[in-house]
C-alpha cells in the first residue's frame, strides 16, 4: 500500500506545469497583433506619404482659392512645406505646358485653365451659360474697385449717374458687400469681394492694373433700363 501510494502524488506534478505553456501560448496571440497594427501604418503613409499627390487632389474638388494654412491643417503639415510644394508643383505645371495651371489668387490657391488655351475654352463653353455684365457693371464696378471702401452716393458722383441698381446686382452677383459705414455720413461703404479676385485672377488689390491709360475722357449717362444685367 505505502509503496502503490508514493508515485501517485508525484503524478500530480506535471499537471500545474502543463498550465504554464497554455499562459504563455497566448502570449504569441498578444504579440500577433503588433503586426497587424503595424499594417495600419503603411496605409497612412500611402495616402498622406505623397504631397504634390495630396495636394492635387484638393484642387481638383476646390470651388474657391484654399488657404495655405487650411491645406496645412488638413494635411499635418508645416504651412512652409505646403507653400514650397505648392509653387514648385505651378510651376511644373508650366514647365510641362499644361492645359491649367496652379495660381495664388485671393489669399488661396486654386486651379484656372491656362491663358493659351483661352480660343479653345471659349468654342467649349456656349455663349449663352454665362451671364455678362453690363458696360454700367463694370465700370461701377471698376469705380469701387479702384476707390473702396466707397459710398453709393461717391459712386454716383464719380460715374455721374444713380448706381444704387447696379451696386445692388454686383452685390447679388458677389462681386461687391457692404464693408461698414463711413465715420462722417454714416453712409454704407463698399467693397469688393475675395471673389471679385478670384474670378480676375488676382492674388490681392495691390496688384490691380493702372487705371489711368484705361479710362475714356468721358462715361456716358446710361438710362434705368440699361443698368440691367444683359443675358
Amino acid at each position: 500500500m505505502q509503496n502503490g501510494s508514493g508515485p501517485e502524488p508525484a503524478e500530480t506534478g506535471p499537471e500545474p506545469a502543463e498550465t504554464g505553456p497554455e499562459l504563455g501560448e497566448t502570449r504569441p496571440e498578444l504579440a500577433e497583433t503588433g503586426p497587424e497594427l503595424a499594417e495600419t501604418g503603411p496605409g497612412l503613409a500611402e495616402i498622406y506619404g505623397s504631397l504634390r499627390a495630396s495636394l492635387e487632389a484638393i484642387m481638383l474638388v476646390a470651388d474657391e482659392p484654399v488657404s495655405e494654412v487650411l491645406i496645412a491643417q488638413v494635411l499635418e503639415r508645416p504651412r512652409a512645406e505646403v507653400a514650397e510644394a505648392l509653387r514648385e508643383l505651378a510651376d511644373s505645371y508650366t514647365a510641362e505646358q499644361r492645359g491649367f495651371d496652379l495660381r495664388e489668387v485671393a489669399g488661396g490657391w486654386r486651379f484656372y485653365t491656362r491663358e493659351e488655351c483661352a480660343a479653345v475654352v471659349e468654342r467649349f463653353v456656349s455663349d449663352g451659360q454665362e451671364v455678362r455684365l453690363t458696360q454700367a457693371a463694370l465700370e461701377t464696378l471698376a469705380v469701387v474697385a479702384y476707390r473702396q471702401p466707397v459710398s453709393r452716393a461717391r459712386v454716383s458722383a464719380v460715374r455721374g449717374v444713380n448706381c444704387d441698381g447696379v451696386i445692388r446686382t454686383l452685390v447679388l452677383r458677389g462681386l461687391v458687400e457692404e464693408t461698414g459705414t463711413d465715420a462722417e455720413t454714416g453712409a454704407i461703404l463698399f467693397a469688393t469681394t475675395g471673389y471679385f479676385l478670384e474670378r480676375l485672377g488676382l492674388p490681392g488689390l495691390d496688384d490691380l492694373p493702372e487705371l489711368a491709360p484705361f479710362l475714356p475722357e468721358h462715361l456716358e449717362d446710361e438710362s434705368d433700363p440699361s443698368h440691367e444685367p444683359a443675358q
